[in-house]
């Protein structure tokens, strides 16, 4: 029979081990990096060149000099291999806020001895470790709600920080419905147990201005497997309500296809906003969700630029 536990309330604020975890991950990042960009050629974490002419540092292209323009613009040693003059344009370059929820509710402090970590362990450490990561990349990051953004290489412990002083949040099963500007990004990761319908709420509310998101669903694989046999108890963290079941085979069926059912819905409520759900089992690395969050983020900064 596999076993299950629920961390007490004092587990689910990050202390010591979980900064450092999340640390110890994100000096992992610049390899996921490496690797992710064969999975997404454009992937371009941090300084996001836009290929258009802006105020930013890197180099672009040298176009022909235009009459009227300023001529302190003229690039003279380019313009001297020609018969022509030429202005040295830089791309545009423009850090952008992300913004993260980690879900701190009771639900999150579940955990089997199938997992690796406590999904509310695993929700911080990924949290904190792309945010670190991020910000190496140039990112300004903050926390709905609890912290604005901040572009401080110190981010992982200003982000753990804020967390352990902030109490009310323990509650808190979905984000606050507070909508950010349209090129800023949210990551939300937390179980997404709650009702589709209110989730889709959250989501169209933080994403009212034209902002994109990400949900990373983080899933113990006892909620995903149901490996029970016999007479078994079921427990809602949440609301403190038990459901005593007599055939825990046969139950078992019915719960995995109200799970797809309740997936199914919040892929399409994604969908809709043009979000993306990322579905991350605790007992497979960290480093996984990492990459993927890593990937996507990079795929919709390509987006944006489209949309320009």
């Amino acid at each position: 029979m596999v076993r299950t536990r629920v961390l007490p309330e004092t587990a689910r604020t990050p202390g010591r081990h979980e900064t450092e975890s999340g640390l110890t991950l994100a000096q992992r990042m610049p390899h996921l990096v490496l690797e992710s960009r064969r999975v997404a050629a454009n992937l371009s974490h941090g300084i996001h060149g836009r290929r258009r002419a802006g105020i930013g540092e890197t180099f672009w292209q040298f176009r022909p000099f235009v009459t009227g323009e300023a001529a302190q613009r003229v690039d003279w040693r380019r313009s001297g291999r020609d018969d022509r003059l030429y202005v040295r344009e830089r791309e545009w370059e423009a850090a952008q806020n992300i913004w993260f929820w980690i879900d701190r509710s009771a639900s999150m402090g579940y955990v089997s001895d199938l997992a690796q970590a406590p999904k509310i362990e695993r929700a911080i450490v990924l949290g904190l470790a792309l945010a670190d990561a991020f910000v190496e990349g140039g990112e300004r990051v903050g926390m709905l709600g609890l912290m604005p953004p901040r572009a401080t290489t110190r981010i992982a412990e200003a982000m753990a920080e804020t967390m352990v002083a902030d109490r009310s949040s323990l509650e808190d099963d979905l984000p606050p419905q507070a909508p950010i500007a349209t090129l800023d990004e949210a990551i939300l990761i937390g179980d997404f147990l709650t009702p589709a319908s209110e989730i889709a709420a959250a989501v169209e509310a933080i994403s009212s201005r034209g902002a994109r998101g990400h949900l990373v669903m983080i899933v113990d694989p006892v909620e995903e497997t149901f490996p029970f046999q016999g007479q078994a108890v079921l427990h809602d963290l949440e609301d403190g309500i038990s459901l005593r079941i007599g055939d825990a085979i046969s139950w078992g069926a019915a719960y995995r296809g109200r799970m797809d059912e309740h997936r199914d819905k919040i892929e399409q409520l994604v969908r809709r906003r043009g979000w993306t759900l990322t579905i991350h089992r605790t007992d497979r690395p960290a480093s996984e969700a990492a990459l993927r969050l890593i990937t996507l983020v990079a795929a919709t900064r390509g987006a944006d630029v489209g949309r320009r």
